[in-house]
């Protein structure tokens, strides 16, 4: 690491293919929106020697062009790789959004790598979604570090965003949290601010002065060392107290020195190990700097601390029947196991995959076997074919570069798989296999679309399977109920960045229009009514007259039709015609246009003609005489119903239960849960929830999270379903 004095140059521009697991390094960057992190992978580029100034690549463009929807936003919207070279290390660096309504392409992130670096401002502190994705991380063991940025900001204290990060992701366990470098400020400028410009290793006792752009190694001043050994002291003790070695705590407290290659050698094992966390500070290089501060340490941490995929645990493997198959290792000789991680689509290139190569070794122009778990209530059918894949390339800004293979642990694009979506598992043709899948968040925001022109709506299929392809955090509902074609995505800008997508990658202009909810109707007392439909135009007429009446039936029970006709009034080949009158009416609603539910017709009478009924006369006869027994009766407006289940740290639940109940919620109880948290249980109309996933963010600050599903339906507010029943019966 950094207190390895390390005065590695650079490595060369272009990432060649690894040749063995042990010479890469997967690493995921996580933090809150602005924090900083596509800052640090371009800093993290130009000290490798990846590019030859800031962000930018050979051809002038930038190392941050990925998407044109990113540069309108200013913000990362999807996962992205960058592959750095570092002292014979191929670092592949995944930068992730910060932006909550993006914790799909987060969560692809951590599927393909095996360390997290976190990166918080030291302006902003720790917000509540990145504390939930350390728990997240810490759930599975992964290792992770903590990397301080914007270290100059007029907020800015690294001491305390140290204790913050303590608090925040060192738990029970504080110690485990500890930096290994201290910012060394220069002079205090005319505004009262001193900059930071180089880095105090605890370990070496050495000072790296980034000041003049490239990083310069000197003694600590005199007056720095007692605060040095302050500090030293805590974090030898906090790398012994998670040693292997038992016996070194005991000659520690004796007074023995500890050797630095030891300590060095602990702190890496235990950082490999996910059981210690440093925490680093870095900024990007000035205008003609080579090294952004605390670059180096960083590519030093990652090489030396973060484990290589040898050590990662491949997820369980099946066979796409579901046999289970012996666990895997990340051997490049061994079955062939990747993943997609990430689809999109190139212009000129067409679709292209991002794989995590976790067995055996993927190479161009090979046949594989393509399975999909198959996500169907999302849109996205089940896959299990053969396909043959085009060229390997390592992403680099908007250029591929073509990669001769990818081995176990390593990352690529891979051209040319038409039928592979995100999630999809690739294997040997001749012994295909299915990789568990990870968790997708569940898309809880619904949009309503329509096609904005005619033009759009012959395209407008063909784009949105597209889109759900590329997103399986996205699910696409055509609504048999309300007719309507729901997008349902993460939030607000999770869905404005979709739209926009279709518009401009899909040439597919749509517009939003309010989304409705699948309401009923149903009766609320008791009525009779006579269905006459009766019509001579030459030749065979049309003939059928029956009588019924309705009851309202409990919740739930679907429709019942009895049958009291007496006497042969209506003929017994006719009765099922009635019934199915009845029924065809029930289905387009009586009052609002809803269907109508949970009622019994009985049929008491009616009268045919020898020569003019018919199935058809009755079926109308049917459906008339139910029109007429809702003109005389109440109708009542079923509304649907959501179980909720919402999960929130214990000092909101006041401030979620209060605006449950404003929503016409009913608590139905409370469960504590595990770090802090309390489940909250709720039975809410589904009309007052379409928005819950923006609200409840911003209710909890970001730490909430919720589950629906649906109850029941039961009746709307009179005052609620009056200005529905108004609104149709006037055409709106």
């Amino acid at each position: 690491m950094g207190d390895k004095a390390s005065t590695h140059p650079g490595a060369a521009g272009r990432a060649a293919a690894a040749d063995h697991p042990s010479k890469l390094r997967n690493v995921v960057l996580v933090g809150h929106s602005g924090s900083g992190k596509t800052t640090l992978v371009e800093a993290l580029a130009l000290a490798s020697g990846a590019v030859t100034r800031a962000g930018r690549v050979e051809d002038g463009g930038s190392l941050s062009d990925y998407d044109e929807i990113e540069h309108r936003q200013h913000r990362s919207v999807q996962l992205s790789l960058v592959p750095v070279e570092w002292e014979g290390i191929r670092i592949n660096v995944l930068d992730t959004p910060g932006y909550a309504d993006f914790v799909g392409e987060l969560r692809a992130g951590l599927r393909a790598a095996d360390a997290a670096l976190f990166v918080v401002s030291a302006a902003d502190g720790v917000d509540g979604a990145t504390r939930l994705v350390w728990d997240e991380c810490a759930a599975v063991g992964m290792p992770r570090a903590i990397v301080v940025t914007h270290l100059d900001a007029a907020r800015a204290d690294f001491e305390e965003m140290v204790s913050v990060c303590q608090r925040v992701f060192g738990g029970d366990d504080p110690d485990a949290v500890i930096p290994l470098y201290l910012p060394l400020r220069g002079e205090q400028g005319a505004d009262g601010h001193a900059p930071v410009e180089g880095l105090i290793g605890l370990l070496s006792q050495r000072v790296y002065d980034y000041s003049s752009g490239t990083r310069a190694e000197r003694d600590p001043d005199p007056g720095a060392l007692p605060q040095i050994e302050e500090s030293r002291n805590r974090l030898i003790e906090g790398i012994i107290s998670e040693s292997e070695d038992e016996t070194l705590m005991e000659r520690y407290l004796g007074g023995e020195e500890c050797e630095i290659p030891t300590l060095i050698q602990d702190l890496e094992k235990a950082v490999a190990r996910g059981v210690f966390h440093p925490v680093l500070a870095a900024a990007p290089a000035a205008e003609g700097a080579q090294h952004g501060l605390g670059t180096l340490e960083l590519l030093e941490l990652i090489t030396g601390g973060f484990p290589s995929p040898l050590e990662h645990e491949i997820p369980e493997v099946t066979t796409p029947e579901g046999k289970p198959r012996p666990a895997l290792t990340c051997d490049p000789d061994g079955p062939l196991v990747a993943e997609v991680v990430k689809t999109s689509s190139d212009p000129y290139v067409g679709r292209i995959s991002l794989v995590r190569v976790f067995s055996g070794t993927l190479r161009p122009d090979e046949t594989v076997h393509v399975s999909g778990h198959g996500l169907e209530d999302r849109g996205h059918e089940d896959h299990d074919v053969d396909e043959r894949i085009g060229a390997l390339s390592a992403p680099f800004g908007k250029q591929q570069r073509p990669l001769s293979k990818a081995v176990a642990g390593d990352l690529a694009c891979v051209a040319k798989l038409s039928r592979a979506e995100t999630g999809d598992t690739l294997s040997a043709k001749d012994d295909p296999l299915l990789m568990q899948p990870w968790v997708m968040p569940d898309p809880l925001l619904p949009v309503a679309i329509e096609a904005h022109t005619k033009a759009d709506e012959d395209k407008l299929s063909h784009g949105l399977s597209r889109l759900v392809a590329e997103d399986p955090t996205m699910r696409l509902e055509q609504n048999p109920d309300t007719h309507q074609l729901v997008l349902w995505c993460l939030g607000e800008a999770h869905m404005g960045v979709a739209l926009e997508r279709l518009r401009s990658r899909y040439g597919v202009n749509v517009d939003s229009v309010p989304h409705k909810v699948s309401l009923r109707e149903t009766f609320a007392e008791e009525a009779a009514g006579r269905g006459r439909h009766v019509k001579q135009s030459g030749g065979h007429g049309q003939f059928a007259i029956c009588e019924i009446t309705v009851e309202p039936l409990p919740g739930g029970s679907g429709i019942e039709f009895v049958d009291k006709v007496v006497g042969g009034a209506v003929p017994r080949q006719f009765i099922p015609s009635v019934e199915k009158g009845v029924r065809a009416q029930a289905a387009k609603g009586v009052a609002a246009g809803y269907p109508l539910v949970d009622f019994r017709v009985t049929l008491h009478d009616g009268k045919a003609h020898s020569v003019d009924s018919s199935d058809a006369a009755f079926q109308t006869a049917g459906a008339l005489a139910l029109r007429e027994c809702a003109s005389k009766a109440r109708i009542h407006l079923l509304e649907p119903v959501a179980e909720l289940q919402v999960d929130v740290e214990d000092e909101y639940v006041g401030s979620v239960m209060s605006d449950l109940s404003g929503r016409r919620g009913k608590v139905s109880g409370t469960e504590q849960g595990a770090d802090g948290h309390t489940l909250v249980r709720a039975q809410i109309p589904e009309i007052e929830i379409s928005r819950y996933t923006v609200e409840l963010r911003s209710l909890s600050h970001g730490t909430g999270r919720f589950a629906r599903s649906y109850a029941c339906h039961e009746p709307m507010p009179q005052q609620l379903a009056g200005k529905i029943l108004e609104a149709a019966q006037n055409g709106g």
